[in-house]
């Protein structure tokens, strides 16, 4: 049997996880570990006007420190969910596919949601289901030390440096701010659906990930 893919939860990630996702019919949430800030697992990236521009949910303050990433919560009182929607409207309303996902995304962000690992769940069925990608997904039952996972992504997707999946490689696509940055890669996938449609499982698994 083939040993699941080992991810952390995450808000909306760039393609690299769910290329994973992609290539892997069984995948596990990391719900054991202590929160990390400056990750993925609260925040994500999306291109505007400006250029990149990171949406960060916040945690009730206080709360990160040592403390397990299920049992982490949201600050409600910050309205984060009008400036992450009026945000993704600026950038990519004039995304091709834009009227056909946005819905989905927007009814993650607006449901009342007190954990983060909760939001984090939500967003990624959404995802799945619009992607058309079938893995099946599970937590994790326990924690394990980095060193002793197979097939462990949980540490090696974050903003803070490059991709260090083997083989993986963000394809260029059409970005609706193409002509004034080129192509920027590591995105969120909010940009990758809105822009790619029903290709975007095709281009997942057209960005090679380690199987």
């Amino acid at each position: 049997m083939q040993q699941p893919v080992i991810l952390s939860t995450a808000y909306f990630p760039p393609a690299e996880y769910f290329s994973l996702m992609a290539h892997n019919p069984v995948v596990r949430i990391e719900k054991w570990e202590n929160f990390l800030k400056q990750t993925y697992r609260n925040r994500c990236v999306i291109l505007g006007a400006n250029g990149p521009l990171t949406l960060t949910v916040p945690v009730l303050r206080g709360s990160f420190h040592k403390t397990a990433i299920k049992e982490l919560e949201i600050d409600n009182s910050r309205r984060w969910g009008d400036h992450h929607l009026r945000s993704i409207i600026s950038a990519c309303a004039t995304a091709p596919f834009f009227e056909y996902y946005f819905d989905a995304i927007e009814g993650v962000i607006r449901k009342p949601f007190r954990f983060l690992i909760d939001l984090n769940t939500e967003a990624l069925s959404a995802v799945c289901g619009a992607a058309g990608i079938n893995a099946e997904i599970s937590f994790t039952e326990k924690f394990q030390p980095q060193e002793d996972a197979i097939n462990d992504y949980r540490y090696l997707i974050t903003p803070k440096r490059p991709p260090t999946i083997k083989d993986y490689a963000d394809m260029p696509y059409i970005q609706v701010f193409r002509e004034k940055y080129g192509f920027v890669p590591r995105l969120s996938i909010i940009d990758v659906l809105l822009n790619n449609g029903p290709g975007t499982l095709a281009y997942l698994l057209r960005s090679p990930a380690l199987q």
